[in-house]
């Protein structure tokens, strides 16, 4: 891959750090409290750097500046110059019709969740789910009201619709109802973020959700009925033991495909042999 350096405009540091200045200064929306001065995060360059860099969330390979500045709300002047010096560190890279992930973000990536202990734990289990059920299978952890793929494990020639690092919401998810259900903050989280219809099955109705949340936490087992993609269904279990959840493992079949009950029963076994096998590892981290 060409470096991204050669891609790029050049800009000495000192002209990084000047701009950077003169981005902070010309976005001076402050909050005061007594004596504190603090700039909305969206305001920062981090924040700007931030909203760049989550722009990119495998919808669209390649963005340009206009796809940038829709996502992001900011000037195509001020993006081309961030844009810029994120090329520099590496973060992007420029394509033939815009910017594109750089490598150096896969690689720390990378290095993220193969250092989290949850990862690590469950990769052989997650493998012999999938060879037990012939079935896809996925790990995820709750991130708000947000679910996170650590990890998944396609059967077959079924494509997923999911991908390593993606995310989706919780309350439409397996995986997300099964982490959720357990946690009375993260069920106020959920459901009072938006619940947009994405199938025909979506539970939309806060109330609705409560009421299949209290199901899941009494049978410990949390369905998708194609409520995020139409041809998709997916059972999930939490991991657990009667303290706090760490993440959640699935399995996923077309719809029409599934084997309900040995499904069921192989995630909760599953989840079970994930959560023993993270503690002898010495934590349950599940931080990325």
């Amino acid at each position: 891959m060409t470096s991204s350096l050669t891609q790029c405009t050049s800009i000495s540091p000192m002209e990084s750090v000047v701009e950077s200045m003169d981005e902070y200064i010309s976005s001076m929306e402050v909050d005061h409290v007594g004596t504190d001065v603090r700039l909305r995060p969206e305001r920062t360059v981090m924040g700007r750097v931030a909203a760049i860099m989550g722009a990119f969330n495998g919808k669209q390979q390649v963005l340009g500046l206009g796809d940038l500045s829709d996502s992001t709300g900011l000037p195509k002047s001020t993006l081309h110059r961030l844009a810029d010096q994120l090329c520099q560190v590496g973060w992007i890279e420029r394509a033939p019709d815009g910017y594109r992930i750089g490598i150096r973000m896969f690689e720390l990536g990378s290095l993220a969740v193969e250092g989290n202990q949850l990862y690590e734990a469950a990769i052989p289990h997650l493998q012999a789910l999938a060879a037990k059920t012939g079935m896809s299978t996925q790990l995820g952890i709750l991130d708000q009201s947000e679910v996170v793929y650590l990890d998944r494990i396609a059967v077959g020639a079924v494509r997923l619709p999911t991908r390593r690092g993606g995310r989706n919401p919780a309350y439409c998810t397996a995986l997300g109802k099964a982490m959720t259900a357990f946690d009375d903050d993260a069920i106020r989280t959920v459901t009072s973020s938006p619940m947009l219809r994405r199938t025909t099955n979506t539970i939309t109705d806060p109330a609705a959700l409560r009421t299949e949340l209290s199901q899941v936490r009494r049978v410990g087992i949390a369905f998708d009925r194609g409520e995020i993609y139409q041809d998709f269904v997916c059972v999930s279990a939490p991991i657990r033991n009667s303290g706090s959840v760490i993440g959640a493992v699935s399995v996923t079949a077309p719809a029409g495909r599934m084997r309900w009950g040995i499904a069921t029963e192989a995630v909760r076994s599953t989840a079970a042999a994930i959560w023993n096998a993270t503690h002898r590892l010495g934590g349950t981290s599940t931080r990325l």
